[in-house]
């Protein structure tokens, strides 16, 4: 029976992977556990289109959608106009500070200061926003980390790193060997690049 619920908050815009990419890692680990599942939150029943052109039909609206133990803001260029929108920020302050845990992909960081849940609290985002996110005030930023982890909130840096996050938190949301099932199952095993730039072995860096 499913008792709990991993939120992703979708708006126009907003960048594909570091939407789908958490997506699929938390659906996997609904299937390994059915007490979880994902869903999507926007702040209509409409069909959102990301920036490039995809369209994903919410499954619950702000005013509908059920608590939440895990809340996922993505990025994506669309995050600036979406930080000028009263209703989804009030919506991501509201269940972010009843939310177990409070996450974030790339600028989606971005979204999260805009709602006051990362004042006095570290933070990355994408390589691109770092100074971005740092001229915002009142939070410290990483730039050279795939994660960071302070309390019960946890950012990534850009795009893919939404992945190794996901990945990340369900070591904490349930245990190491659940991560490892999980990133067994999509077959991810990156390895590192042929060019310059951060590398990573997904759940295996993290937890050795």
């Amino acid at each position: 029976m499913v008792t709990k619920n991993i939120g992703i908050v979708l708006y126009p815009d907003f960048e594909e992977l570091d939407a789908i990419g958490p997506y699929e890692v938390f659906g996997m680990l609904g299937k390994i556990d059915r007490e979880w599942r994902v869903l999507t939150i926007a702040a209509t029943a409409e069909p959102v289109a990301s920036l490039s052109g995809l369209k994903v039909l919410p499954d619950f609206t702000f005013e509908d959608a059920p608590p939440l133990d895990v809340i996922l803001l993505p990025g994506g260029l669309g995050s600036r106009q979406a930080m000028d929108d009263s209703r989804l920020v009030e919506y991501v302050r509201k269940t972010g500070e009843s939310a177990g845990w409070v996450t974030s992909v790339c600028t989606g960081a971005m979204l999260l200061h805009r709602a006051g849940l990362l004042h006095g609290r570290r933070a990355t985002t994408h390589w691109g926003a770092i100074d971005e996110l740092r001229n915002m005030g009142e939070v410290t930023v990483l730039d050279d980390a795939r994660w960071v982890v302070d309390g019960n909130v946890v950012t990534s840096a850009g795009v893919s790193a939404g992945i190794d996050m996901a990945l990340y938190l369900i070591s904490l949301l349930k245990d190491v060997e659940t991560a490892k099932a999980v990133q067994k199952m999509m077959e991810y095993y990156p390895k590192p690049p042929e060019f310059e730039g951060p590398a990573t072995e997904g759940v295996e860096a993290a937890t050795g």
